[in-house]
């Protein structure tokens, strides 16, 4: 376990300079390794020797990466995905089997439904849904034949708040493992690793990589959990690049700092949000009011950069708030040192049924914000002038 703070072990963890004495990280950007002689590369092949053999396996850029993005989440290893889509199925593929049940929250993300309902099914593998916070129902749900159970926490977009300890008891309970997708709260915020889980899923698109260049995906576990994944990919081949690892390697540097001022941004527009006539609810841990804002307090450090907001007069209301914004960005991605504003049921959740909408919170006046890294009163300006559009 490093000694530093996590702010230094996102700049330093697992640093590995070359001959050539760079002080910022190498990428390299190549597809295949070569030897100084066949039998050294027989011995690398298999594995009898350490060192690269494909970037499909290893790349020294992304095991970087993978080591790093371990460290902050206090895990003992980490793999990375090409995307945090490709990082589920990873999960899924890896773990599963034909029989196996899987217990998953309702509030997730709308194409991680479509992915275990369309796909994960497929295989013959049973998905139960639970409302994220109803333990007697996890309780119920998870049998001798569950092998996974899945939250996010903070959910998105309506700021869900799940006690990882509590899910992790009655997963263990059952011989399960568990699951967290904390990707609204990062490593900076949130270890759920700690907490009693044994697998984090990150989309490093979002936060980890703060300004929408990339995607990137990644799962955190123990050593013997990744080489089950390692395994998978090896075979499947849902890799990081690697210039997609040294851009997310700087994200990494700056993400403490990101994510504080994240959160006091996010948490002064909800304060306005709240307090406006034409809002009917705010979807964020950071305000007092927040039903579950003791237990973010408790297991977060501080509240993150994204909330949601229901207006009155439905999709209509919502459509023509979005349209009225002029400094955000009309996109469906988050995290980003932009402002990014989005209408879930037609987006993120868009492919949805409406009962499955309906019982994941999805309503039609739902706008989700993603509070960037502009000025906060500039923020507040934009959303005032828009809201003052609605009738």
């Amino acid at each position: 376990m490093s000694a530093y703070k996590d702010a230094t072990n996102a700049i330093h963890a697992a640093t590995r300079q070359t001959q050539e004495q760079e002080n910022s990280e190498a990428i390299f950007v190549t597809s295949s390794f070569a030897y100084a002689s066949a039998e050294e590369a027989a011995g690398k092949f298999s594995g009898d020797e350490d060192g690269n053999v494909y970037s499909r396996f290893t790349n020294p850029t992304v095991e970087l990466f993978e080591k790093r993005l371990a460290t902050l989440e206090k895990g003992e290893a980490a793999i990375a995905t090409s995307s945090g889509m490709a990082a589920l199925m990873t999960l899924a593929y890896s773990l599963l089997s034909a029989g196996d049940r899987v217990v998953c929250s309702r509030n997730i993300f709308g194409s991680t439904v479509k992915f275990f309902n369309t796909y994960t099914t497929k295989f013959g593998v049973e998905v139960v849904y639970v409302d994220a916070t109803d333990y007697d129902a996890w309780q119920a749900a998870i049998n001798d034949k569950t092998r996974l159970c899945y939250f996010e926490t903070p959910s998105n977009p309506l700021y869900e708040v799940v006690d990882v300890a509590k899910v992790a008891d009655l997963a263990h309970e059952k011989n399960a493992l568990l699951c967290v997708d904390t990707v609204l709260a990062t490593p900076a915020l949130q270890n759920p690793l700690t907490q009693g889980a044994d697998i984090v899923m990150q989309s490093a698109t979002k936060f980890i990589d703060g300004q929408g260049r990339c995607l990137g995906g990644a799962l955190i576990a123990s050593q013997e959990i990744v080489d089950v994944f390692t395994a998978f990919m090896r075979s499947a081949g849902p890799c990081m690049s690697p210039f997609n690892a040294w851009v997310l390697l700087n994200g990494l540097e700056t993400l403490s700092l990101r994510m504080k001022a994240h959160s006091a941004s996010a948490l002064q527009l909800a304060e306005y949000l709240e307090a406006h006539p034409k809002v009917l609810k705010v979807n964020y841990g950071g305000l007092p009011s927040h039903k579950y804002h003791q237990l973010a307090k408790q297991q977060q450090k501080d509240f993150g950069g994204l909330l949601s907001f229901e207006l009155e007069g439905g999709r209509d209301s919502a459509w023509a708030f979005i349209n009225g914004t002029k400094l955000m960005s009309i996109t469906g991605n988050l995290g980003d040192s932009k402002t990014l504003v989005t209408h879930p049921a037609t987006t993120t959740h868009g492919r949805l049924t409406d009962e499955e909408k309906a019982k994941a919170g999805i309503a039609e006046g739902l706008v989700r914000v993603s509070v960037g890294l502009e000025d906060v009163e500039d923020i507040i300006a934009d959303v005032e002038a828009a809201l003052s559009q609605l009738a």
